[in-house]
């Protein structure tokens, strides 16, 4: 049945940042299809805490977790090491970690998401987890992978801000002048853009070895902003509403499993058609 396809019993699937939003939600959908999910991110007590949730619904022996900072090469490749040691070799790499800046807008002497202030501090930080830290990971496993003679897939977490440019109207304040209006800083649209030209460098690079890599660009979630804000991006969106945290899951087993083998180099962008209107 085609159905068989999506299902990825044996497999050892690795997700970065897997303490943030949708990191959760991409373990849950690898779980759903019977992949074994390593968990990866900075904050130990988050990974447990997960661990935990995730546990209550799946089988726990099928949860490992694994402190590792992306943007360190060393601790990326002892994580590596670790698991290989105890005969595990990672089947799928979700380049998941990122930092998400928010839009706030504090009243203060200089507005530092904008452009013309944004401290190079920032910029570096950012881009290191975000972009670097999956060239990092796409290295090490993805290299991995392609010794294997089994291939394997590598998943790189994008946005819709990776086709077209934040709109800055989104996050206007009332009673600011506009040098002072908080903006989307520019490292989201960079890293995302950078992570689909990441994909489609690396789904050729490995292709030979049967390693596919592609992209998956989420439009908005839900996740408690203000009521202004949700009408505001719900506005620009042809469903009208943003998206729910857990209707990604199926792209990602899609994406993750055989039902997807012949998916290469491609962005895909799930957002309730905001890029078409």
């Amino acid at each position: 049945m085609s159905f068989d396809k999506y299902r990825l019993n044996g497999k050892f699937a690795l997700i970065t940042g897997a303490a943030g939003l949708l990191g959760v939600e991409h373990a849950a959908a690898l779980l759903e299809s019977g992949a074994n999910v390593i968990l990866t991110d900075l904050n130990k007590s988050a990974l447990e805490d997960i661990k935990v949730v995730l546990g209550s619904e799946y089988d726990h022996n099928n949860i490992y977790t694994a402190v590792m900072d992306v943007t360190n090469l060393d601790l990326v490749r002892s994580v590596a090491e670790k698991f290989t040691q105890n005969n595990i070799s990672v089947d799928i790499l979700v380049n998941n970690a990122a930092i998400d800046p928010k839009v706030r807008g504090d009243i203060g002497l200089q507005e530092m998401s904008r452009l013309e202030n944004f401290p190079l501090q920032e910029w570096n930080s950012q881009i290191s987890v975000g972009l670097t830290g999956a060239f990092l990971c796409s290295s090490v496993f993805g290299a991995a992978m392609s010794r294997t003679g089994k291939g394997g897939v590598i998943l790189n977490i994008a946005s819709d801000l990776s086709v077209f440019s934040p709109d800055q109207r989104l996050y206007k304040k009332g009673g600011l002048p506009n040098d002072m209006q908080p903006v989307k800083p520019i490292t989201y649209s960079v890293i995302k853009a950078g992570l689909v030209g990441m994909t489609r460098y690396l789904a050729t690079y490995w292709a030979e070895q049967g390693v596919r890599c592609n992209a998956l660009s989420p439009g908005g979630v839900l996740n408690g902003q203000s009521d202004e804000f949700v009408c505001r991006l719900s506005n620009l969106i042809p469903l009208g509403r943003m998206a729910f945290r857990d209707e990604y899951r199926s792209a990602v087993q899609f994406m993750c499993s055989d039902a997807s083998s012949y998916l290469n180099g491609q962005n895909i962008v799930i957002d309730g058609g905001r890029s078409v209107w």
